[in-house]
């Protein structure tokens, strides 16, 4: 509880408060045990710890529901775009010593540059923000080189890795005396001197020693600051500025209204491959090693961590002998001795693990960085914190649908026909439409046109802003997404995006804004002259109209819809492939492509199709990939004889023909399964007989489209193709090579009697 000294009236306060600075590492488990021996020996009235203001309101929230990793979120409230977490696992201080405040009722105030100003838009005077960490950063030019007072202090100790020199000196000891903290606040002060600080630092220590001076006017006796051992030297009173020197520093700053809760945090984003500026690499390693001296375990830091290792290796079926542990814990004990450290560090086990465990492999040790050295936890938010409704509203689904958020990548699978599982695909549908991924669908074949979905599954902290986000389009995930589809609907610009956008609806089973599509649709599609916006359009419309059934959606104003897009594109057809680049080409072939598969599907409009792709094809004005692609089509729907095709294809590799052209055009027609070729000796004789006449500096120009060409065969159909190309021209050219005929000979009359068929002896 609060405990200011006693005033008399007319009184005045003399007495100095004793103010201990407290420097840490952000996220150091040894930093994390030292703070609460520290504070044990202390026992603060006050605890001030590194963060903006805007934290203390949530306070009030740490109880036993909030589970780290947890992040403090600051976010702008009318542009939550603009927000900044502050992240805090279970080995962090700065938890550490939250916990330790509330637990016995001590006030907490945090210190640092206010996310009112840090989060504003930038102006002349106005600092950018680092949307993870929170820190202010200036423009590149104006701001100083950011010194590194940790690297200053391990190369006067001989280091060559500051992080080594810090675990070494500080993590792993197990002093934890306030001198020792003194000592630690004297040499990061000389460090300082060594090189300048950046403006943003100079603003951040200056609202810092705002808050301090505010709290020693309150009349605190003891107060514990806890703060990056960067800041330690200038927050100590002793080394105060003037307070005119640090209102001059924090005048002029930008405001916005801001807006703080809790959000869970995981301990991949506490790794430094996040982003998180003050991440660490080996938050997993970190947990472990702070439980274990929290516990008061610190013999178990060795043989736990090496047992953990052996229990993942054998749960994904390696090999890992309790022999074997115990050579891996003497290895890593004797390591530690050679290489002078103070404690075994995760460089001694994880060499440990590799050579007693995995056999000299480092190979299963990817397993033990992901799961243990990285770790998979996901923190928890008690149900009092509050949240925007739409996150509230979020996590009724979550509970009522039995889909739990997961920081650990999972694969789902659902039968839509059950309406648990088809709810559980609407939520994570309408997830994806706002912005926040929850779930990526996987490949189950044709994943709208069956009653199976597969979706993979992992919870990011980041969605927290996604959500604050998307709050203001609905108050529900279904009004919010509803409102996100209409929205995308009236910004459209083209056919082909409203056509995603209708076959989005219908997944995500939003009605009003399905309808509200197809109406857009409808009216765009009677103005729209771009052949390839109504192509790119056919597609999605025909999945809709297709698979509209499973999904139980009404769709038969699609039918319409889509009607009119496939008849306008097929009249557009022929003169949209006139005078074409090879990239514009490129381009309709693929447009082309997207529309056959569509009108495929669902048989709208197909004979005039076409008659627009006939037309096409027996047109040798058109560009050669888009023309060949056409004759593949057809020939392939039976709409044209092998005979028309061999004779079309003979006329495109004549020699009168331009070889770019005719090499284009080969490229279209072969697209696609490589039994054309397998199955048709004449065309493989007319291609064969066209390359062996290409002049030889022409035929290098070609080379590059050629490979390009045969490379989309696989591997066994292009060894098939050359061994025909081999056997042109012999008695055997379909003979496949290896194959005893002979022996073979009694199967085949027994096939051929069966089929009724009569065959000589």
């Amino acid at each position: 509880m609060d405990r200011p000294l006693p005033r008399l009236p007319g009184a005045v306060l003399t007495v100095t408060p004793q103010v201990e600075v407290l420097g840490i590492r952000h996220h150091g488990p040894g930093s994390a045990r030292s703070v609460a021996n520290a504070l044990d020996e202390l026992d603060p009235t006050v605890v001030v710890i590194e963060g903006p203001p805007e934290l203390d309101v949530l306070t009030s929230y740490v109880t036993e529901g909030l589970v780290p990793p947890v992040a403090g979120l600051v976010y702008a409230t009318a542009e939550p775009w603009r927000a900044a977490f502050y992240p805090m696992a279970a080995f962090s201080p700065e938890w550490v010593a939250l916990q330790w405040a509330v637990a016995r009722e001590v006030p907490v105030r945090f210190a640092d540059l206010p996310a009112t100003h840090a989060l504003a838009p930038k102006g002349e005077t106005t600092a950018a923000v680092d949307a993870e960490t929170g820190e202010v950063e200036e423009e590149p030019a104006a701001t100083p080189e950011r010194s590194d007072p940790i690297a200053v202090l391990a190369a006067a100790a001989g280091y060559d890795d500051p992080e080594r020199w810090w675990e070494d000196a500080v993590e792993h000891r197990a002093e934890s005396t306030l001198a020792r903290f003194a000592i630690l606040r004297e040499a990061m002060a000389e460090a300082r001197d060594a090189a300048p600080v950046s403006d943003d630092n100079l603003r951040r220590e200056a609202a810092m020693r705002r808050v301090l001076r505010a709290t020693i006017k309150e009349g605190h006796e003891r107060i514990a600051v806890v703060c990056g051992a960067f800041h330690a030297p200038v927050l100590h009173p002793d080394a105060f500025p003037a307070t005119t020197a640090d209102n001059k520093l924090l005048t002029g700053l930008p405001k916005i209204k801001v807006t703080a809760t809790w959000a869970p945090w995981t301990s991949g984003r506490l790794a430094f491959a996040s982003g998180y500026g003050a991440g660490v690499t080996s938050p997993g390693w970190y947990q472990h090693l702070f439980l274990c001296w929290a516990e008061g375990r610190p013999d178990d830091v060795v043989p736990g961590w090496l047992t953990r290792v052996a229990r993942a290796l054998r749960d994904d079926g390696l090999d890992a002998a309790p022999a074997t542990v115990v050579d891996a814990v003497r290895m890593a004990e004797a390591l530690a001795v050679v290489r002078g450290r103070p404690s075994v560090g995760l460089d001694e086990l994880m060499d440990a693990s590799q050579a007693a465990l995995c056999a000299g492999s480092p190979v299963p040790l990817v397993l033990v960085q992901q799961r243990l050295v990285i770790g998979e936890d996901l923190g928890q938010v008690p149900e009092g914190v509050p949240l925007v409704p739409l996150a509230e509203d979020l996590a009724r689904l979550q509970k009522r649908l039995r889909l739990k958020p997961s920081a650990t990548p999972t694969t789902v699978t659902l039968d839509l026909r059950k309406e648990s599982q088809l709810e559980r695909s609407l939520l994570l549908h309408r997830l994806a439409l706002l912005g926040v991924p929850w779930g990526i669908e996987g490949d189950s074949g044709r994943t709208t046109g069956t009653f199976k979905e597969v979706w993979d599954l992992e919870w990011q902290p980041e969605f927290a802003v996604g959500l604050v986000e998307a709050g203001l389009l609905g108050t529900t995930v279904f009004g919010a997404a509803e409102a996100r589809v209409r929205e995308g609907a009236a910004s459209a610009s083209d056919l082909a995006t409203l056509g995603r956008l209708v076959e989005v609806a219908l997944v995500a089973e939003l009605p009003g804004a399905l309808a509200a599509v197809i109406d857009t649709l409808a009216a765009a599609t009677a103005h729209q002259h771009d052949t390839r916006s109504l192509l790119d359009a056919v597609e999605p419309l025909a999945r809709t109209q297709r698979y509209g059934d499973v999904r139980r959606a009404d769709v038969g104003r699609v039918r319409d819809v889509l009607h009119t897009v496939v008849i306008r594109a097929a009249v557009e057809l022929r003169s949209a492939c006139a005078a074409l680049d090879d990239d514009a080409a490129a381009s309709l072939r693929a447009s082309i492509d997207s529309a056959q598969r569509g009108i495929a599907l669902v048989g709208v409009g197909l004979e005039r199709w076409r008659e627009a792709l006939g037309a096409v094809a027996a047109d040798d004005r058109i560009h050669g990939a888009i023309a060949g692609r056409v004759n593949r089509i057809l020939l392939d729907g039976g709409q044209l004889s092998s005979e028309r095709a061999a004779e079309r294809l003979s006329r495109q590799l004549s020699l009168g023909a331009s070889p770019a052209h005719a090499a284009a055009w080969l490229d279209g027609f072969l697209e696609g399964e490589a039994v054309l070729l397998l199955h048709d000796p004449t065309l493989l004789t007319m291609i064969d007989a066209w390359l062996d006449g290409v002049d030889e500096g022409v035929f290098e120009d070609l080379l590059p489209l050629l490979r390009r060409t045969f490379a989309r065969f696989l591997p066994a159909e292009r060894r098939q193709v050359a061994t025909r190309v081999r056997n042109l021209g012999s008695d055997h050219a379909d003979v496949v090579p290896g194959l005893d005929l002979e022996a073979g000979r009694p199967a085949a009359q027994r096939v051929a009697a069966l089929l009724g068929l009569a065959v000589s002896a």
